[in-house]
């Protein structure tokens, strides 16, 4: 975990408007000696920051490493909440693990699980989720919403939108989500979204939001089986992106519309999703675990149920299915 002193002096290079930033300036935000300043500079370098140091002018950083490290997300970062507290790891099984441990040692709202690499990663209904090291964005956000345990899953409709939005601010591609929890690109997969609830019978005690990004591999990353099906930004965007920007861009857009949903309900979001939805007014099959239903898809109730109608009129609501487009 990092310091609050680390914490203050990104916070100090985040909201400045000067080029340079003196020593004194920062000692003063962050309340400690000028040697301790240099101490944590010196630890950003060793991290991969390249900074440069003028008598009388102070620190500018000139170049920013690769990592989606603490220090390098939250760096530039302008949110209230989300992603003011990151828990990083260089390879974990699985962020949503560690997510669920710090959630039940009272982890506040917006705490966010990052990690370079996942050795056990997994979409919905366990199956494995390919996470190679330093080439996505693997990571888990602990929420801790007050509202009724059945509108839980539509935080996964929510996340879908801020990651879209994300992704269309960041690149020049046209993401589509389908639905439940997948992001497509020219009809390969992106991203995968894993919402996971800790509740007592009748209250949340948090919702757990795992994401899984392909960023930056090749085709040779993805396993033979995968290359059809699976893509990554870098493959359709032609060249390779910066992580911690994207994760930002994810924090800010989540935040905005997070705070729109706990103020005006699901229904802002909800035409927002259908309007990225690349299954609205499409033929699709659901297979759920009853069986099969074959129809259009009309689009998404307001508790953001998907309703599909048959052959002979007859909408059905889907709760939970995997979806394949005609």
């Amino acid at each position: 975990m990092q310091s609050e002193l680390r914490k203050k002096l990104l916070e100090a290079f985040t909201n400045s408007e000067q080029e340079y930033v003196s020593g004194q300036y920062l000692a003063d935000v962050m309340g400690c000696s000028r040697t301790a300043v240099w101490k944590h500079i010196e630890d950003l370098r060793k991290e991969g920051f390249e900074l440069e140091a003028v008598r009388k002018k102070g620190y500018k950083i000139l170049n920013l490493p690769k990592s989606i490290s603490a220090d390098r997300v939250q760096l530039g970062l302008k949110t209230e909440f989300i992603g003011k507290v990151i828990h990083y790891e260089e390879t974990v099984d699985s962020t949503q693990k560690i997510a669920h441990l710090l959630s039940h040692e009272g982890a506040v709202e917006g705490t966010v699980v990052i990690a370079e690499e996942q050795t056990g990663g997994r979409g919905r209904m366990d199956r494995a989720w390919h996470s190679p090291k330093s080439t996505g964005i693997w990571m888990s956000l602990i929420l801790r919403p007050k509202i009724p345990i059945q509108r839980a899953p539509q935080l996964t409709l929510l996340t879908a939108v801020a990651i879209v939005q994300a992704i269309e601010e960041t690149t020049t591609l046209t993401p589509q989500i389908k639905w439940p929890n997948d992001i497509l690109v020219e009809q390969q997969k992106v991203t995968g979204i894993l919402t996971e609830l800790q509740a007592d019978a009748d209250r949340i005690i948090s919702v757990i939001i795992g994401m899984g990004l392909n960023i930056n591999q090749t085709e040779d990353d993805f396993p033979p089986e995968l290359r059809q099906i699976a893509t990554s930004l870098r493959a359709k965007e032609g060249k390779e992106l910066d992580r911690a920007e994207i994760i930002k861009v994810i924090f800010q857009k989540f935040e905005t519309l997070y705070m729109l949903f706990l103020e005006k309900g699901f229904y802002p979001i909800k035409l927002l999703w259908e309007s990225y939805a690349i299954s609205v007014g499409k033929e699709i099959t659901a297979r759920t675990l009853n069986g099969s239903i074959s129809g259009k898809a009309l689009g998404i109730t307001d508790e953001g149920v998907l309703k599909v109608e048959d052959a002979l009129g007859e909408i059905h609501q889907i709760y939970s299915a995997d979806i394949e487009l005609h």
